[in-house]
């Protein structure tokens, strides 16, 4: 039984406890209150279906046309229409371009070559040699029409960006002296690093700088392999002759590659500095039989 002071204590106790508020309703109306102090309003959620994008289709070939459609020119058709669009251009400046477009997968090897046309383009070709500084060679190669020959001396000018020549030779002596002098930053962007397989280190400065004296080099781009083929005060003969020298060389590269990567002749372009370009045939003589190649040998 509790005694006396038990019960006095718990009495206090109860006594000292505060009473609870009575809970009111809220005399706010519902538009004025704040939003975090309103009930949140859950809705049903509806599954959207997400809008399927398609992708851009792909082709691991580049983009070939049918060439029956297509208008297609005599060499000699083509000639009189670019000589009318370059009328008031000297004949020397303006350059016959030909653009070959090749059957290839946009992976795989690319043609690269030079040639040796049989009418000449360009007669500027400038042939730098890299050769040991005390050797005979470097005064066999500024006899033959270097514009410059030697070894350090040389290789000091090319890091100054001193670089008198469009072509450039090694001498297979110095094919070590050249990697370590880490030049290919400079002359691999220009076309003028010397390597094996284009035949430009060498120990046979004298036939290799005969070779390159007045050679063309080629490259397929895209697909693509784009040269000078002429100027313009050539004759149809002339145009001929390198268009069929080059053809022969792009059939001989193109069987050199592997037979599991496509690669086959499409189409050939003929257009010129200013002028358009005009799809051609096999044929030398016009169609319509109103010019003749006699007709487009005198200057225009």
């Amino acid at each position: 039984m509790a005694s006396f002071h038990q019960c006095l204590a718990s009495m206090t106790r109860l006594s000292l406890r505060a009473p609870a508020r009575p809970t009111a309703a809220p005399t706010i109306p519902m538009f004025l209150m704040p939003a975090a102090a309103t009930p949140a309003v859950r809705y049903a959620t509806v599954n959207m279906k997400k809008k399927v994008v398609k992708k851009k289709k792909t082709y691991k070939t580049f983009r070939s046309y049918d060439l029956t459609r297509m208008d297609q020119y005599s060499l000699c058709e083509a000639m009189r229409y670019i000589r009318a669009a370059e009328v008031g251009q000297p004949p020397n400046s303006v350059k016959y371009e030909l653009a070959v477009k090749l059957k290839t997968n946009k992976s795989g090897p690319v043609i690269k070559n030079q040639i040796r046309l049989p009418f000449p383009v360009k007669n500027d070709s400038r042939i730098g040699v890299l050769c040991a500084d005390d050797s005979p060679l470097v005064a066999e190669a500024l006899e033959l029409g270097a514009v410059v020959a030697g070894g350090e001396t040389l290789l000091e000018d090319i890091r100054n960006n001193k670089i008198p020549f469009n072509k450039f030779v090694c001498h297979a002596d110095m094919a070590d002296a050249l990697n370590k002098a880490r030049v290919a930053r400079i002359l691999g962007p220009k076309g003028l690093m010397p390597n094996i397989k284009n035949k430009t280190i060498t120990k046979d400065i004298k036939s290799t700088m005969q070779d390159m004296a007045g050679a063309e080099e080629y490259r397929e781009r895209r697909g693509v392999v784009r040269i000078a083929i002429g100027q313009l005060g050539f004759t149809p003969h002339m145009l001929s002759e390198n268009i069929k020298t080059l053809m022969s060389a792009l059939k001989v590269d193109i069987s050199n590659i592997e037979d599991s990567y496509l690669k086959a002749l499409d189409e050939v372009v003929l257009s010129s500095t200013h002028g358009p370009g005009f799809s051609l045939n096999s044929l030398l003589q016009p169609t319509d039989g109103s010019v003749k190649p006699e007709d487009l040998v005198s200057p225009m």
